[in-house]
């Protein structure tokens, strides 16, 4: 019997089609093995668009699905219709006000969070690797919320799986990025090994979505690299020098 399909939900979006994939379920092979969404990734296109119905059957059947070319910025953008997969623009995080539409961010370590407004009627997610966290994904993704009707204080927004403060190494210059934000950033790294820290994303992240005042925020706290079985993890992949890394999807929709 095939492996069904594993949805990691959130209290804070029950109710809504939503869902944090994993790598469980799908039919890739090889070291992108499971449930690959990667369209960047080498596996097969056919493998990867199965993979990518199942992610939506498991969510939200019908639903159409739109996603972007993410490249670690802090750009949000407003969907409405979903368009082909050549014409994404370049972007990491969506909105949107449109019943039967299913936004999909795509993750391999950086925290994807998923963010709604049931009042309003409007969904977002975002796209959040360490560049986008502090460059402001969130605070972009909230705003383009509040264009389509959505109030902050109103807004929910759950956190998926991504590496944690344990599985996330980082060198010094690394952290003084950091710090050269704001000072109270080092709240954020614990000390490592010899001149190395720990850095907590999912921490960071939680942090900037209280700060811009939205209702509620909920942490999955599940690390993406140990978990060989359950996550994708592009660190756990250069570490272990393979050639290649799949991509989970985490969705969220308007019934």
């Amino acid at each position: 019997m095939a492996e069904p399909v594993e949805v990691n939900r959130a209290q804070v979006l029950e109710g809504l089609p939503h869902g944090f994939l994993g790598r469980r379920g799908g039919v890739s092979s090889g070291v992108v093995s499971g449930l690959n969404v990667g369209l960047g990734t080498g596996d097969e296109p056919d493998a990867v668009a199965e993979n990518r119905r199942r992610a939506i059957a498991a969510v939200q059947p019908g639903a159409r699905l739109a996603t972007v070319y993410q490249v670690h910025s802090p750009d949000c953008v407003t969907v409405t219709e979903p368009w082909p997969d050549a014409a994404r623009p370049h972007a990491d995080a969506l909105v949107t006000d449109r019943p039967g539409l299913l936004l999909g961010v795509v993750t391999a370590d950086c925290a994807p969070v998923l963010l709604a407004d049931r009042q309003a009627g409007v969904v977002g997610a975002a796209h959040a690797g360490w560049k986008g966290a502090v460059g402001g994904v969130t605070d972009a993704t909230i705003a383009a919320m509040e264009a389509l009707g959505a109030a902050r204080s109103r807004i929910v927004a759950a956190i998926g799986p991504c590496i944690a403060q344990a599985s996330y190494e980082v060198d010094a210059g690394f952290r003084d990025r950091f710090l050269a934000e704001a000072p109270g950033n080092a709240q954020f790294f614990a000390a490592g090994r010899a001149d190395r820290f720990q850095f907590d994303l999912e921490g960071y992240v939680v942090a900037r979505l209280r700060s811009a005042g939205i209702g509620a925020v909920e942490p999955l706290g599940l690390d993406t690299y140990p978990d060989a079985d359950r996550f994708f993890s592009f660190r756990r992949a250069t570490h272990r020098a393979e050639p290649d890394y799949g991509r989970q999807i985490a969705l969220i929709g308007l019934a």
